[in-house]
């Protein structure tokens, strides 16, 4: 007995269902529009497996079929990849100003950008200490017990708070995490006063961050930075004067992505 191609290759089969996907993209952006016997020439694949990967395709709104079924990429491809170009862009900007907050207090910084009902660290900076924060770059965070999750919630109106809410359980995972959805909107008020955001061992126990925003030119938040400390080595005393250093660059490098404080 023969067994399936799925069967005899398991976790091979999704990477080839990967590469089958991105030579059918690729097919498609060298094209204005192409049939489906065209294609399936061109990318070497049968018939009836390429019209599977496309009904996907179309149905996720990366392929556009016309009613003469011939196929093409939509602007979706496009889309995704200007926004990856502005977080590069960003990146780089960036990076001057996290090293100097992390010179300048002696803690790791974070930056984050918003990902779905997530906040992603898109760029880190490491403590020169022994002791240090366990994080990487690309790590998904809390939007709701996170300085950098919280400046995101700030930003976003009651409504799409609402639907963050619907979609999201507040998940304890320290006891100082919030569970309340009424105290949670309340802290946000104050964030949006205040213009930034703490952590105070709500997301690990031991752990306290310090986080802002960084705006466009339109005044959107699009991402946060934060500063974080592991607690015995925060010194309240000095807390106004952290707080300054990091609004104080945060603002800079907005006003470098064309912000202007009014």
């Amino acid at each position: 007995m023969v067994k399936k191609e799925s069967e005899v290759l398991g976790d091979k089969q999704l990477t080839s269902g990967v590469v089958r996907t991105i030579a059918i993209l690729e097919t498609l952006s060298r094209s204005q529009n192409i049939n489906l016997e065209s294609l399936s020439k061109e990318t070497k694949l049968p018939k009836a497996t390429l019209l599977r990967f496309l009904s996907t395709l179309v149905s996720l709104g990366y392929v556009y079929r016309d009613p003469a079924d011939l196929y093409s990429l939509t602007l979706k491809m496009f889309s995704i990849g200007s926004h990856g170009l502005e977080h590069i862009d960003l990146i780089n900007v960036a990076q001057p100003v996290a090293q100097k907050l992390c010179t300048q207090l002696g803690e790791t910084v974070h930056m984050g950008v918003l990902e779905e009902n997530y906040a992603v660290y898109v760029l880190k900076k490491e403590s020169s200490f022994t002791i240090r924060m366990y994080s990487r770059v690309g790590k998904s965070i809390p939007l709701y017990c996170t300085a950098i999750g919280k400046v995101l919630l700030s930003d976003m109106s009651d409504a799409e708070v609402d639907d963050y809410l619907s979609k999201i359980p507040l998940k304890p995972f320290t006891p100082n995490t919030i569970r309340e959805p009424e105290a949670l909107k309340r802290e946000l008020g104050e964030i949006r006063s205040l213009g930034w955001a703490s952590d105070n061992e709500e997301h690990e126990i031991g752990t306290l961050c310090i986080g802002a925003p960084i705006r466009d030119y339109t005044g959107k938040v699009i991402a946060a930075m934060s500063v974080s400390w592991p607690l015995f080595r925060f010194n309240h005393e000095e807390k106004e004067l952290i707080v300054h250093s990091i609004l104080t660059e945060c603002n800079k490098l907005s006003g470098l992505l064309g912000w202007q404080r009014h």
